[in-house]
């Protein structure tokens, strides 16, 4: 596959209302300098010149490094700005209609929350899936029950499509889920509301190996 795809550790999506005061972009060019590879531009309560206003900024910022960046949801918003891709939910538009709009060149990732989604997901061409949450979450307000590490194992035993795993992962249980055969993971709260997120990058990254 041409399209860099989850090659990474360490996927981080932004959260500005738990980032201590800190802006969406302030947050991000630390987390391009910490090394991260995969960053998703998720905020569902902006207004969408905002939205279009900051993710513009933060295109360019990700296109300077080599950022490979995600749009969560906003087909039109990821299309105006020029992102490498969608990250779409299991309520949100179909994934060949989602394919038709973006075009093959761009990502689509999909949230899955049982093997039978992942299945899914599989025959419907997206290009990584979503697997969780794992633990508990409290960063999505209409999110689902835990799904647990079983979910988790399915896929890595019989999904052959990249994903991450994603949901109430922190620094003290993400070995745990290294330990179940998951090779990038998912963070919002555990590194946006750090104090240094340089730091608190290095750590998980040093429990993760």
């Amino acid at each position: 596959m041409s399209k860099k795809v989850l090659d990474t550790d360490i996927y981080c999506l932004t959260g500005e209302k738990f980032s201590k005061g800190r802006s969406n972009i302030e947050v991000v060019k630390e987390m391009i300098a910490a090394g991260v590879e995969v960053i998703q531009y998720r905020e569902k309560e902006k207004d969408m010149l905002d939205k279009y206003q900051e993710a513009k900024k933060l295109r360019q910022l990700t296109k300077e490094a080599g950022v490979t960046f995600i749009i969560n949801d906003d087909i039109d918003l990821a299309l105006v700005v020029n992102a490498d891709g969608v990250h779409i939910g299991q309520d949100d538009l179909p994934v060949d209609v989602v394919r038709d709009l973006i075009g093959e060149d761009k990502i689509i990732g999909l949230s899955t929350h049982s093997p039978q989604q992942a299945r899914e997901a599989v025959v419907e061409g997206v290009d990584y899936i979503g697997v969780g949450p794992i633990f508990a979450t409290d960063t999505k307000e209409d999110v689902c029950a835990p799904v647990g590490l079983e979910y988790l194992e399915y896929v890595v035993d019989n999904i052959d499509l990249p994903f991450v795993a994603i949901g109430g992962i922190k620094e003290d249980n993400v070995e745990l889920v290294v330990e179940k055969g998951a090779s990038c993971v998912a963070m919002i709260t555990e590194i946006v509301e750090a104090e240094d997120i340089h730091k608190k990058i290095k750590k998980i990254r040093q429990k993760m190996k």
